[in-house]
């Protein structure tokens, strides 16, 4: 297996290499303007370690898988092109409208629980870029008005005239029936070829989101049309770079739902979070190959702080409409809590209350946090970390970076020690404790809201921030256990070496399983099995156009049911049904319904006397592959302590006066070592903070 894995996020660029057996990981700075630069320089580090050239490297490698934040900062900092709409006729403003709570999609629960105050978002899609056509198709999929061709070609026109620079097709009902949405398309590329200057990009509803409701599908089509030109044009950049150096096999990306695909079978919107998200897939297959039970990872890079959760037996939480910024969406995606606080997050003066804040701004890499010493001027919680002593400021990301101290100070007392007339030393302490507390909340929420408790889970730190803050972190949320896992500078890059080529399929429907009045089962199994044949038949073609023989296509089932009328519905995994065959397979799904939803809510909430529905059928077409092995967690024989390559001057959370601590560096982490604290350990990549009252012990493979 010849591999390279790369994940770019806000301020680093991860990667991870692997050349037949040699693991080899490396980081270098994200370069903004343009991504090739950064991961250039982090496939040369990579590439030196294991002793080869980048030409010769790639060359050979079976495949690169890249990750990425861009589409989640595109949103973020609305530096997308202008976007259009076509609707149906009398639909004009459903998407200005959205829904009763659209106002607090994507906001805080405080706020949530406030909607008169809270302030609706700035649209994608602006009103006026908003035109309807004269069309109707029923739920039934039948043509109810007729599409009038010269009707659109007028409101095309006026769109391009009014400065649209891709058009969104989301028509009422295209799922049951697409052929609107289809002839419009025809005609913008009829009015704009492709091949021509001047060429916009459409994007149809019914193809970005198989499910029913008019609202969410246009949503998700707009999020994608917005980040479409952008994400072509920063995946075309990066995919031309691997060209230029002798790699001639297509660039795969990593998608938020799990798995990848080349660039020809992936949408924008499916990039979202997908560099987290590969963390999350790399913390379930360690948890599976190791046995390491409940596990809650927790990715602390430069920009965010990610949460997922693992359960016992390498189950994943997906949600099948989340929210991306404010937008609720329709995209089956893993389940992820991000939070403002990393290592560049920036920490200011609230007035108000007479503290610290912390982020969610970031310093990101350019110009960075104060230390950095390239034009930062305002105090993050990296300067506060190298104020503490915990950072080297000559080692330093493997000494690529030199931090200035001097710079931290200034920044700390420009910004906040005359405000909260305290001295440096201690702003720092409440930077760090507040910036653990912070992340701590945020798990103890995730566990908890889904009926688990943080002392059952194993917390997984990594991302370069987290190992550094982990004992911090796991001593607010009342964890006693922390695995720094192999790799774990890199992991989510890590993780996205391990994904498979994956693609779901889903589709809307009305089936009653069990109808409460008449007291009957669900008896029509060729309708069930047709939309099942037609969803597999979809994957199979997307994973034959990327090159695999269809014998080795394999599918998984789900169904998104509820009781009665409730609104809440919950997706259920069926492994070993791929048919409904009879009554038997119609029991067996409402079994495993009705014990998926007392486990999450309690066996007493479950109502199958107000009747069992389903939603949405969706099916996971994927292909296996080959994955980075991970050795076993278990201790070596006798541990001792190694003894120390220096001492520096610490100072921790609840202790008055700084500390001469030990300091250790990689050769320490053997695994019959065990460190206790406090201690510091500095690697090329990241460092361990061992804070007082904990231990540290390696185990093989450089997990700790």
């Amino acid at each position: 297996m010849k591999r390279i894995s790369v994940d770019i996020g806000g301020t680093f660029t991860d990667c991870f290499f692997v050349w037949d057996d040699t693991y080899v990981d490396a980081k270098a700075l994200t370069t903004h303007h343009n991504l090739a630069i950064g991961f250039n320089d982090a496939l040369d580090l990579a590439c030196k370690r294991a002793g080869l050239d980048r030409s010769t490297v790639l060359s050979e490698v079976d495949s690169v898988r890249y990750a990425t934040t861009l589409g989640t900062n595109a949103l973020i900092e609305r530096n997308g092109p202008k976007v259009a709409a076509i609707v149906t006729h009398g639909f004009e403003d459903t998407i200005p409208l959205s829904r009763g709570r659209g106002y607090g999609e994507g906001l805080d629960y405080s706020m949530q629980q406030n909607l008169p105050a809270a302030e609706r978002p700035e649209p994608l899609v602006p009103r006026k870029l908003i035109r309807s056509v004269k069309e109707r198709i029923n739920s039934a999929g039948q043509v109810v008005a007729r599409l009038d061709p010269d009707d659109v070609r007028s409101v095309v026109r006026e769109l391009v005239d009014a400065g649209a620079e891709a058009i969104v097709v989301s028509l009422t009902n295209a799922t049951e029936n697409p052929d609107h949405e289809l002839a419009i398309q025809e005609i913008i590329l009829d009015e704009f070829p492709p091949h021509e200057l001047g060429a916009i990009p459409v994007l149809l509803g019914h193809q970005v989101s198989g499910r029913k409701g008019e609202y969410v599908r246009a949503t998700s089509t707009i999020v994608d049309g917005y980040l479409h030109s952008i994400m072509f044009h920063a995946l075309s950049q990066l995919s031309n770079n691997l060209r230029d150096f002798g790699y001639d096999r297509p660039m795969l990306v990593i998608h938020n739902s799990g798995g990848m695909a080349q660039m020809n079978s992936t949408d924008a919107l499916q990039t979202i979070h997908s560099g987290p998200i590969a963390g999350v897939g790399a913390a379930e297959h360690l948890s599976t190959e190791t046995g390491l039970g409940h596990v809650i990872s927790t990715d602390m890079g430069g920009t965010s702080f990610d949460i997922g959760l693992v359960p016992e037996g390498g189950v994943k939480h997906y949600d099948f409409l989340p929210t991306i910024d404010r937008w609720l969406v329709s995209v089956p995606m893993v389940h992820l809590d991000t939070l403002g606080a990393g290592g560049g997050s920036i920490a200011s003066y609230d007035r108000i209350h007479n503290s610290i804040k912390i982020g969610p701004q970031s310093a990101g890499s350019n110009p960075g946090p104060a230390c950095y010493d390239r034009g930062g001027l305002r105090p993050t919680v990296t300067d506060a970390d190298l104020l503490l002593g915990y950072l080297d400021p000559e080692n330093y990301a493997n000494g690529f970076i030199k931090l200035n101290p001097r710079r931290s100070k200034f920044a700390m007392e420009e910004n906040l020690c005359d405000h909260l007339d305290m001295d440096v030393i201690d702003v720092c302490r409440v930077i760090k404790d507040s910036v653990d507390e912070q992340m701590a909340i945020g798990i103890g929420k995730e566990l908890r809201v889904r009926g688990y408790l943080p002392e059952d889970f194993t917390m997984l730190a990594y991302g370069g921030n987290g190992p550094l803050h982990a004992c911090g972190i796991a001593r607010h949320a009342g964890i006693k256990r922390v695995l720094a896992p192999p790799f774990s500078s890199v992991f989510s890059a890590c993780g996205a070496g391990n994904m498979k080529q994956l693609h779901f399929h889903e589709r809307g429907v009305h089936i009653t399983m069990y109808n409460a009045t008449t007291r009957a089962l669900h008896d029509d199994y060729d309708e069930l099995n047709a939309v099942i044949t037609e969803l597999e038949d979809q994957g199979r073609e997307d994973l034959i156009r990327q090159g695999f023989s269809g014998d080795d296509v394999r599918h998984r089932l789900e169904l998104d049911m509820r009781y009665g009328n409730q609104l809440l519905t919950q997706a259920v995994t069926l492994p070993d049904i791929s048919r409904v065959r009879g009554v038997g397979d119609i029991l067996e799904i409402i079994k495993i319904f009705g014990d998926v939803y007392s486990h999450r809510f309690g066996a007493a909430s479950a109502a199958p006397e107000a009747g069992i529905r389903c939603n949405t059928v969706r099916v996971a077409s994927f292909v296996d592959g080959d994955v980075v092995n991970f050795d076993s967690l278990d201790a070596v024989g006798a541990r001792t302590e190694p003894a120390p390559v220096g001492h520096r001057k610490a100072h921790f959370i609840g202790i008055d006066k700084a500390i001469d601590t030990p300091v250790y560096d990689q050769e320490a982490l053997t695994a019959d070592a065990v460190i206790h604290g406090p201690a510091i350990v500095t690697t090329e990549t990241t460092t361990f903070l061992v804070e007082p009252a904990w231990r540290l012990e390696p185990t093989k493979q450089g997990a700790v």
